[in-house]
């Protein structure tokens, strides 16, 4: 099979793009999946996604981890596939898709940045040490001191397979509070490795970094890829509603791969 492809990123996330609109790629197993997003025998990315049409919608986002297995919503991923349905000829200010956690409303920045809607959250747990939340992919959030000492692959996987979590697997974030905004590194299932950065995480960072009072809030956020912001209005102990995840979002490279 002789395909065309479209590499983006979003601080440093990167992912494989495939315009499945046509239905020519549907047929892709997990582990042709799993082979593209190889770093040393594929294209390599942390992700692989598929344009794809949606009646409703502007278009529809399909999403498998590095892993091959088809994942649950991924924020940066979601701004890039955006960024590129724009490429691709899809109109309008604002587009909609819907992916597995329901619809999204993205927008276009003058700066470049590409700003998603994301899912309201309404339960927040409070283990003392963590919180764990479903910002469209689940996660657990711990803030650290030294966020640099962190053994982000060793800590985060411990919690990723710890008896809890094993079966089904949580993204791990460990926050380190700065002068301007937070600081935040992620391991993420499905790639089982940290990344450069991670949009559900980040943004799941930003809301248990709030302040406990009720408002509209704008939290700059650090990754080792760079600079994205979370805005949102809490209105309630554990409800927060009119979540953007807002960041670039570029294209890196085109090509042609036969598998």
């Amino acid at each position: 099979m002789q395909i065309h492809f479209y590499k983006y990123q979003g601080t440093g996330n990167d992912f494989v793009i495939l315009d499945n609109r046509n239905g020519d790629y549907a047929g892709l197993t997990t582990e042709q999946i799993e082979h593209l997003c190889d770093r040393r025998f594929g294209i390599g990315a942390d992700g692989l996604m598929m344009l794809e049409n949606q009646d409703g919608y502007d278009f529809r986002m399909k999403y498998y981890n590095a892993d091959g297995r088809e994942g649950s919503m991924c924020g940066n991923g979601g701004r890039c596939l955006t960024a590129f349905a724009r490429h691709m000829g899809i109109p309008g200010e604002t587009l909609r898709f819907i992916a597995t956690d329901g619809g999204h409303d993205a927008k276009f920045r003058e700066n470049g940045w590409v700003e998603l809607k994301m899912k309201d959250v309404d339960q927040v747990e409070n283990g003392g040490s963590f919180f764990y939340l479903n910002t469209g992919s689940p996660h657990y959030v711990q803030f650290v001191t030294d966020i640099q000492e962190v053994d982000v692959y060793e800590d985060g996987r411990a919690v990723r397979y710890n008896d809890r979590f094993a079966a089904v697997g949580t993204n791990v974030n460990f926050v380190q509070e700065i002068d301007k905004g937070i600081f935040v590194r992620t391991y993420e299932r499905g790639v089982e490795d940290e990344t450069y950065s991670c949009g559900t995480g980040v943004t799941a960072a930003a809301l248990t970094a709030a302040p406990g009072e009720a408002g509209e809030y704008a939290i700059p956020v650090e990754t080792l890829g760079g600079h994205l912001e979370v805005r949102f209005l809490r209105t309630g102990e554990q409800q927060y509603e009119d979540i953007w995840l807002c960041g670039p979002a570029t294209p890196v490279f085109e090509g042609n791969i036969k598998i």
